[in-house]
């Protein structure tokens, strides 16, 4: 029986990623050594380091003057780390505008407050994160030390199909973005943005490395209180080596940036998560069983959550699915339900069993 796995994250990887881990596993390119062993500062995994990085400045388009980190922690420790870096040259306490558009983006807000002032300028809570608030309602500070955003919302299934304009949007404050489940699956520009970071157990490899992408003129504004491992100065002066990195990570996701590229790269592989998105989203939008709840010009193409209009029909829905071999279905604590998270390594193959599921099960339960 062939396995899809729609979680969340820690998710699904390309199958020729695990393949190549496996059989370099004992001996990398006849170093004699797993990566695992390697110290971070040899020139094995030096090479290994350098051609991430360069793949992912390509994959991406990455400007000359934005540098590219390769930390620890996860998003989740960005939240705090971010506003560590960003507001030590305002007077203090600084302030710094979000966007509350779900789950993570309230996280996100709940660990700036400990480093700064914060002006939640819109939200849609009040709509349970249905859909992005229009810009007009957006009530931006004065003088912010960037705004906040997260592009894709991991538990709530909105992403923002356009970029926030700095001149227009942000009131010339550096737009910052939490892209730790969209990151890579849609060609994006970087130099509309003063940071990106992302988690990447989503689409990038295993949980443990996090990505940030900043421009060179934000790097230096710490706060005296950021630790040194976490100061984006001293991460970029020792090309991520400060202390030592995930190294295992950084490999694995060396090997994905390499797979990617070999799909023909970011453009290519955004027109296979729309055809998957808009495969999963018609039926949904066709069936009197299930339900999307999200605006239609806000839905996530990554991470799709709905919902069954009988609820009482939940364990048995996902107990045929996991007999079918389509797990991690059931949707995050918080907000119920099911989610089917497709990310880039999700083929879809994957996609066309979950939708001939639905409509088994529909015809079943009708």
């Amino acid at each position: 029986m062939t396995v899809f796995n729609f979680s969340a994250g820690p998710a699904v990887l390309p199958r020729e990623v695990l393949e190549q881990a496996a059989a370099e596993m004992l001996d990398w390119h006849g170093s004699g050594m797993s990566v695992m062993e390697m110290s971070h500062r040899g020139k094995e995994f030096i090479s290994i380091y350098e051609q991430a990085e360069r793949d992912l400045r390509e994959l991406l388009a990455v400007p000359a003057n934005y540098k590219i980190l390769f930390m620890q922690g996860g998003a989740l420790a960005e939240n705090a780390i971010v506003p560590m870096n960003l507001v030590g040259h305002k007077a203090q306490p600084a302030t710094v505008d979000f966007i509350d558009t779900g789950s993570w983006s309230a996280k996100s807000i709940k660990e700036a407050k400990k480093y700064a002032n914060v002006n939640v300028a819109a939200s849609a809570a009040h709509t349970k994160y249905n859909a992005i608030p229009e810009r007009h309602t957006w009530q931006l500070s004065k003088d912010a030390a960037y705004v906040h955003i997260c592009s894709n919302e991991t538990i709530d299934g909105v992403e923002y199909h356009y970029v926030p304009d700095v001149a227009a949007d942000t009131n010339g404050a550096p737009l910052v973005a939490d892209m730790s489940s969209n990151i890579l699956s849609r060609v994006i520009d970087v130099s509309k943005y003063g940071v990106i970071y992302a988690g990447a157990q989503k689409n990038i490899g295993p949980a443990g490395v996090t990505i940030v992408i900043v421009r060179d003129d934000l790097i230096g504004q710490a706060l005296p209180v950021c630790p040194s491992a976490f100061d984006w100065k001293l991460v970029a002066d020792n090309n991520s080596m400060y202390n030592t990195p995930p190294t295992y990570g950084i490999y694995i996701a060396g090997l994905v940036f390499q797979w990617l590229k070999r799909q023909g790269g970011v453009a290519a592989i955004e027109l296979r998560n729309i055809a998957k998105a808009d495969l999963l989203y018609d039926y949904l939008d066709s069936s009197s069983l299930y339900v999307s709840r999200i605006a239609r010009e806000c839905r996530s193409r990554m991470n799709v959550p709905f919902f069954l209009r009988d609820e009482s029909l939940n364990d048995a829905f996902l107990a045929g699915a996991k007999d079918r071999g389509l797990l991690q279905l059931k949707g995050h604590k918080s907000v119920g339900g099911m989610r089917a998270s497709i990310y880039n390594a999700m083929p879809i193959e994957g996609v066309r069993a979950l939708v001939d599921y639905l409509k088994e099960f529909e015809k079943q339960h009708a």
